[in-house]
């Protein structure tokens, strides 16, 4: 049986394959891997230990003089993602509903919340699959925008709300950073020990995939609706899109831009955080949370359809390859 062939036919086949099968089998039957012991540990709850394995590897890549690289695509992509959910978020406050407080059925909330926090285990995933180390290596920037700290930025702005205090840990970032520099220190100190290293990074990407997937629970689109499914569908076109475009305009691996395209799983907690911060949005609190919950579900599906479209197109044109390969000094 070919597993490996087969799997690479496919899009990213490497992560969306282990990652579906694992969300299918968390939505119809939850407790089968969660038994306890190496089980539970390998299928269930590895994703952060295997990640932050996968950051250490690639960190093993990244010279010094390639970390400005790093570091200017990750903070492109941040403000990116940032920019869109907050852009669109601010439309739907200003032509949301007087009594509802919905715009066309979407919390703005949710909005923002959602647009501006992307899944980093899936960027890891597909940048693993279509990058380069320094692509990589640039996921500590992208952890920035975990959580509801920059949902409340883009309210305080607005002035919907005022700033408030403890929601961004400094501590957090340095806790993802931490792995990637001890990668590097170790690719600087012995070249052979980082080309040693690299050779596993790949073989993490269908388990800690797997992990992902065994957080995911299909019923919460039922329960997001074709709101929160619309929200998902909006957070991988605009935001992976657009950073797609502008990538490629940088003359970067547009690819590396579309995998930005994602709500992560912690956004889900943001409506609730923002509405214990400011009362005013507690009313729609609720119905933000489910919609967050969808949009998370809908992009883990959909975003890795889109990266394969995204692929395929630049197949015509030289493909993903001539974008990786090393620049001639």
């Amino acid at each position: 049986m070919k597993i490996k062939r087969t799997l690479d036919k496919i899009p990213g086949g490497m992560m969306v394959v282990p990652l579906l099968l694992a969300a299918t089998i968390n939505t119809f039957f939850p407790n089968a891997l969660r038994i306890g012991g190496f089980t539970e540990a390998l299928f269930v709850n590895s994703s952060s230990a295997l990640i932050a394995l996968f950051l250490l590897i690639a960190g093993t890549q990244i010279t010094l003089k390639s970390a400005g690289s790093s570091i200017k695509k990750g903070t492109t992509l941040l403000i990116i993602k940032w920019l869109i959910g907050a852009a669109v978020g601010l439309i739907a406050i200003f032509l949301a509903d007087d009594e509802t407080g919905l715009f066309l059925g979407l919390a703005p909330i949710a909005i923002i919340a959602a647009m501006t926090n992307s899944n980093g285990g899936l960027y890891v995933a597909l940048v693993g699959q279509y990058g380069k180390e320094d692509d990589k290596a640039a996921y500590p920037i992208l952890a920035l925008n975990d959580g509801p700290f920059l949902t409340m930025v883009a309210l305080a702005i607005f002035g919907a709300m005022g700033f408030t205090n403890g929601l961004f840990s400094p501590v957090s970032f340095i806790a993802v950073l931490v792995p990637v520099l001890v990668g590097v220190v170790i690719g600087n100190l012995d070249h052979e020990m980082g080309a040693w290293l690299q050779k596993g990074g790949d073989m993490l990407v269908p388990f800690f995939a797997f992990s992902l997937g065994m957080g995911i629970d299909f019923s919460a689109i039922i329960e997001g609706g074709l709101g929160g499914i619309a929200l998902g569908v909006l957070t991988v076109l605009l935001t992976g899109g657009i950073s797609y475009f502008v990538f490629k305009a940088f003359g970067w691996n547009p690819i590396v831009g579309a995998a930005e395209g994602s709500t992560a799983g912690n956004a889900v907690g943001t409506p609730a955080a923002i509405a214990a911060a400011n009362a005013a949005f507690a009313p729609v609190a609720e119905i933000a949370t489910v919609q967050v919950a969808a949009s998370v579900v809908t992009t883990a599906i959909l975003l890795p359809i889109f990266i394969g479209f995204l692929v395929k197109r630049l197949e015509k044109s030289g493909g993903v390859a001539k974008y990786n390969e090393p620049k001639v000094q």
